[in-house]
């Protein structure tokens, strides 16, 4: 899915660039598919756990728990025919197709990367992990390593793709900013313009 910008600026002082390569959701029927897919993932969640209780249950779930009565639930029709299904399989084999659905679940399936600019102060650079139970991984560099910020080519396969990079006073390489989105040509000029703007303009 191709990239977009989106830039805040919140202060004269300060300004976000985040881009990413996230669906957008303003009309009802993304908005209506999104929420069908937390649904079916919140689902697929609950089965992991209901299969991972039902493997375990002759270990913990046995006795009349405070609230749920274990032995009630395993003795009914639907807990029974779980019992009986997840016997007939193999724990590895469980084990693995549901380390398999939890990562599905919680994949985020897009990547938002950012670039915040505080004049005075520097900038920090975040780019998102790839799941929702992770952070995102982020680093400041205070104005007075900041050397230049620049646009750069170089060869990527066979095209020439062009990045943004901060060169940092004491580093031997440059720091790379959206390193895994790449964006277009066009929208590095924009950032690069007003990143630098916004630190080295006072006008502005």
């Amino acid at each position: 899915m191709p990239s977009r910008l989106e830039v805040q600026r919140p202060s004269p002082t300060t300004v976000s660039f985040t881009v990413s390569n996230a669906p957008q959701r303003s009309s009802s029927p993304a908005k209506i598919l999104f929420g069908l897919q937390v649904l079916l993932r919140a689902a697929l969640f609950f089965c992991v756990i209901a299969v991972a209780i039902a493997r375990v249950r002759n270990f913990v779930f046995q006795e009349d728990g405070r609230v749920i009565s274990w032995p009630a639930v395993w003795s009914s029709p639907l807990g029974s025919k779980l019992c009986r299904l997840v016997d007939s399989y193999n724990p590895l084999a469980i084990a693995v197709v549901s380390a398999l659905v939890i990562y599905g679940v919680f994949r985020r399936g897009y990547i938002e990367e950012s670039l915040l600019v505080i004049r005075g102060f520097g900038i920090q650079t975040s780019t998102s992990s790839s799941t929702y139970l992770s952070t995102a991984s982020t680093r400041f560099i205070p104005t007075t390593q900041i050397q230049d910020i620049v646009i750069h080519e170089a060869f990527k396969g066979f095209e020439v793709r062009f990045y943004l990079a901060v060169i940092v006073e004491g580093e031997p390489n440059a720091l790379v900013v959206f390193p895994h989105m790449l964006p277009k040509r066009e929208i590095l000029e924009q950032v690069w313009r007003g990143s630098r703007r916004c630190l080295y303009d006072a006008k502005s």
